[in-house]
């Protein structure tokens, strides 16, 4: 079969988050599988920089008005799996990260930008003899790639299938109903049943509406985004696509986030001789400044500083975390608020917490691997990654019952193949309680071992997920006519 995955970031060629680490290794499974892959991203100068072997530019006018753009051809530099940059530097070849600029605030076209790649999307999908292949699926992500189907829609030609992955129904790309024309959208789209959103427009619901399959990244948020409380307004366009809904759980590259061969950390170590995670453990306490204790319990946290994610929740129960006897090392960057309540825990606690505001992808490998806990306490959670990583590293998770954290961790206290810790509810007690609860079987160094060696054998390779997936793209060439 030949697939072709858009999104607005990719590893490792640019990364704000998660959705990053799927796209980049997504593919590669499926080559696995024996199927043709390609991508296709914008040509951030960060991409351009890093990919291999860029091939001879294809021209493809002047579109949506940011001049002439053009389609790169090149391979990725871990895997060599084919790739297509858009190359349009007004629209993409700016200061800042791929959705905001450097105030941390939204690109005011970012509209244009992504129905650029959309359409470009599309523009391979029906005449793929531009490039000389021809995509039987086109597989989009998120809201920066939801206008893909609604062009193929619009241009009625021998469209491949589609499907539409939803990563985080919280982000919705809205934007007045006034940019269809700058858009080239055909009005008759901007309807209830179509892209219209509460008088504006929205991409995410018009891959949503238009998409021929549909995907989220775990099981449970699947069952979530059909409900009130999860669905973002979007419910009920979420319940009538229930049909052609499926939930499948993220894998992650175990290549990359292996602990027994490592780079970026301390020590190498496995589940067979866990020696070196002391040794990495060490090493980060070294890096953050914190105390060199060897029986302190180190609690990790790596994410986005967004209410989304629960940082304020733990930096409401640091007091009871540090009672507990827990060091805590975080990194992130996110509102600026909370960035700025993070610094200030740093300052109050020296030698106890320490706070990296930023990301560096070497740096969250160190805390995966030197941490005992990690700590997801996100209010919703579409899959997550960070408590995959976290197991395979022997480092316990302590998670809030939702969406792929659900999926993914057994309560130690549920199951006897419990691999970490699981709460319910939002609030700083619940998570202290359950933080208590880990700081206990810390205390029992055997039983820690066996949940810790339990944690490693867990397999979350993507085969898996692109096994399940392909079903869905079978499932679409058997009933397109």
């Amino acid at each position: 079969m030949k697939i072709l995955f858009v999104a607005g970031e990719v590893f490792p060629l640019i990364k704000t988050g998660g959705l990053a680490d799927v796209v980049g290794a997504l593919p590669k499974a499926f080559r696995a599988l024996g199927d043709e892959v390609r991508v296709l991203l914008p040509a951030y100068p960060e991409a351009l920089a890093r990919v291999v072997d860029p091939g001879t530019p294809l021209s493809l006018g002047d579109s949506l008005g940011y001049g002439e753009a053009r389609l790169i051809p090149a391979r990725m530099p871990d895997s060599s799996l084919e790739v297509f940059l858009l190359d349009c530097p007004e629209a993409f070849a700016r200061p800042g990260g791929p959705y905001l600029d450097t105030e941390g605030r939204d690109w005011p076209d970012n509209f244009r930008r992504f129905a650029l790649l959309s359409r470009v999307a599309a523009l391979i999908g029906v005449a793929g003899g531009l490039i000389g292949w021809q995509p039987d699926i086109v597989h989009a992500h998120d809201w920066q790639t939801g206008l893909v189907p609604v062009y193929l829609r619009q241009w009625r030609g021998n469209a491949p299938g589609t499907v539409f992955t939803i990563h985080n129904l919280h982000y919705q790309g809205v934007f007045g109903a006034d940019v269809l024309p700058e858009i080239a959208v055909d009005p008759a789209f901007n309807v209830m049943d179509g892209l219209e959103f509460y008088g504006n427009v929205s991409f995410l619901k018009a891959g949503l509406v238009y998409a021929d399959r549909l995907t989220t990244v775990s099981p449970t948020y699947a069952r979530e985004i059909q409900t009130h409380a999860f669905g973002c307004n979007l419910d009920g366009v979420v319940r009538q696509r229930a049909h052609s809904l499926r939930g499948i759980l993220n894998g992650i590259d175990q290549d990359i986030w292996n602990p027994a061969a490592d780079p970026a950390i301390a020590a190498p170590f496995s589940a067979a001789d866990p020696s070196g995670k002391a040794v990495c453990k060490a090493a980060l306490q070294r890096a953050c400044g914190l105390a060199a204790d060897p029986e302190a319990p180190l609690l990790g946290f790596l994410g986005r500083l967004v209410w989304q994610k629960g940082v304020d929740i733990v930096l409401a129960a640091l007091p009871r975390i540090l009672d507990l006897g827990f060091q805590v090392v975080m990194q992130g960057a996110g509102e600026a608020g909370l960035e700025r309540l993070c610094r200030e825990a740093a300052a109050a606690y020296p030698g106890r917490v320490a706070v990296h505001v930023g990301y560096d992808e070497d740096f969250a490998h160190r805390i995966e691997a030197g941490a005992d806990v990690f700590v997801v306490p996100s209010r919703f959670e579409p899959c997550g990654l960070t408590q995959m990583y976290a197991l395979r590293y022997g480092t316990l998770p302590v998670v809030r019952r939702t969406g792929g954290l659900a999926d993914s961790v057994a309560d130690v206290d549920e199951s006897r193949e419990g691999t970490g810790f699981v709460f319910d509810g939002e609030t700083p007690e619940a998570l202290a309680e359950t933080l208590s609860r880990a700081r206990r079987l810390y205390a029992r160094p055997a039983d820690w071992r066996a949940v810790q060696a339990r944690a490693m054998d867990k397999d979350f390779s993507w085969r898996a997920a692109a096994v399940r997936t392909r079903e869905v793209y079978e499932s679409i060439k058997k009933n397109k006519p």
